[in-house]
């Protein structure tokens, strides 16, 4: 029987049984009966009879197939088994897939990750999906350089993004340091591109520290005319002054209202240290009114798409624009700096009271991280302070026009 030709390979039928189209020297095409054409090479190694597959028509030509199969004979000429070689190959690129930049980013994500918030994971998570895999994933990472990292990085610059690009890089060490201690990589390459990338933008959250602004702040808020859940969380973010993201994630089950607190546990904090938030009169009376809409749920501010997930991140700052207060005047965040700056330079708090209930890291003279309860009389006096302050100045400027507080300090 003659060689195949190329025609005779495009053109073999299934039969009822699989069918050999032998080649010679051992090479054959298997035409299964359902139609699939396979490359086998059948060999004898060491007195045993072998087969080894050379992959699938059409990917594998005629000619390939050949190529295939002379390479295998050159080998068993030699005294080594295809077959061995085969799996080795394999084997090694298993190895160099489970090596790659990409797969041991996400196994340090999946490692290192779990205790941080879902929004600081979704950004390090779309930074590596987005900036870094499509340059780097692939590649071995202990043989990644300085320059491909800045070349990935360069990309990111390239649009504009200087901010991304370093928390890219920041991302990309950690990555490189964890591969380092687990032994799949020598060194982090990102320690060489120091000073590489373009100056960092240093953004403060803008925010309304004078009383006759937040009088102003405080009648906007009063007036807004959006939904109960967002004007509640404007109204709260202002009295309570935690983070927003804190805001908008709180959850009825954490209000005690018999302690007349908001009890956050730590896997809710950035600091990841549980944390409480004394509860004035005012909030407690915005809580008990919204409760008889979104009490049912799990969200104190659920979403407007659905109670199973809360107000979107957007929800305050879009009411803040709503009212004209832009990005360069008042941020949801700004909320924190204007207690953190009235509370101490007005009012005239102790400084310690006001950074635990900011849910700082405070540490005290022994050292010993902050604890939730420290200072909680003091604390929970303050937090009413503050809340009858902003009265006074919303009703001041609304009927007055001018604030002649009586808490100012001497």
């Amino acid at each position: 029987m003659g060689k195949l030709t190329a025609t005779e390979v495009k053109q073999a039928k299934p039969s009822a049984k699989d069918r050999k189209l032998s080649d010679g020297a051992g090479l054959f095409l298997l035409v299964t009966s359902t139609g699939g054409k396979r490359w086998r090479y059948k060999y004898r190694f060491a007195g045993k009879e072998k087969l080894l597959a050379l992959g699938t028509y059409p990917d594998i030509s005629l000619a390939d197939a050949r190529k295939h199969h002379q390479e295998a004979r050159e080998r068993l000429a030699k005294g080594i088994d295809p077959g061995e070689v085969r799996k080795v190959e394999k084997l090694t690129r298993h190895l160099a897939a489970a090596e790659s930049f990409e797969a041991i980013a996400r196994e340090w994500f999946n490692t290192k990750m779990l205790g941080h918030s879902e929004g600081h994971k979704a950004r390090t998570m779309r930074a590596l999906e987005k900036d870094l895999f499509p340059v780097l994933g692939g590649r071995p990472i202990a043989s990644v350089s300085s320059q491909e990292l800045l070349a990935a990085l360069r990309r990111i610059e390239a649009r504009g993004a200087i901010d991304t690009a370093h928390r890219a890089k920041q991302t990309a060490g950690q990555v490189f340091r964890y591969a380092v201690a687990t032994g799949r990589a020598e060194r982090d390459p990102s320690g060489d591109l120091k000073g590489a990338l373009k100056s960092a933008t240093t953004r403060h959250n803008p925010a309304i520290t004078d009383p006759a602004g937040v009088g102003r702040l405080m009648v906007a808020i009063e007036g807004f005319q959006g939904t109960p859940v967002v004007k509640t969380a404007l109204q709260l973010s202002a009295l309570l002054f935690q983070r927003p993201g804190e805001i908008r994630a709180m959850e009825w089950a954490e209000i005690n209202w018999e302690a007349e607190r908001w009890e956050l546990s730590a896997d809710k904090m950035k600091m990841k240290q549980p944390h409480i938030v004394p509860l004035c009169r005012q909030a407690l009376e915005l809580l008990r009114e919204l409760h008889r809409l979104t009490g049912r749920g799990r969200y104190v501010f659920p979403s407007a798409r659905g109670g199973s997930r809360p107000l979107s991140e957007n929800g305050v700052r879009t009411a803040l624009r709503t009212m004209g207060y832009d990005n360069d005047t008042m941020t949801p965040h700004g909320f924190r700096a204007m207690a953190r700056t009235l509370l101490d330079e007005v009012l005239a708090y102790r400084v310690d009271w006001i950074e635990h209930q900011l849910a700082h890291a405070v540490r005290d003279a022994n050292g010993r991280a902050y604890n939730r309860t420290a200072h909680l009389k003091g604390r929970t006096e303050m937090m009413q302070g503050w809340a009858d302050y902003l009265d006074v100045l919303r009703l001041e400027t609304r009927d007055a026009g001018n604030i002649r507080s009586p808490f100012k300090s001497e």
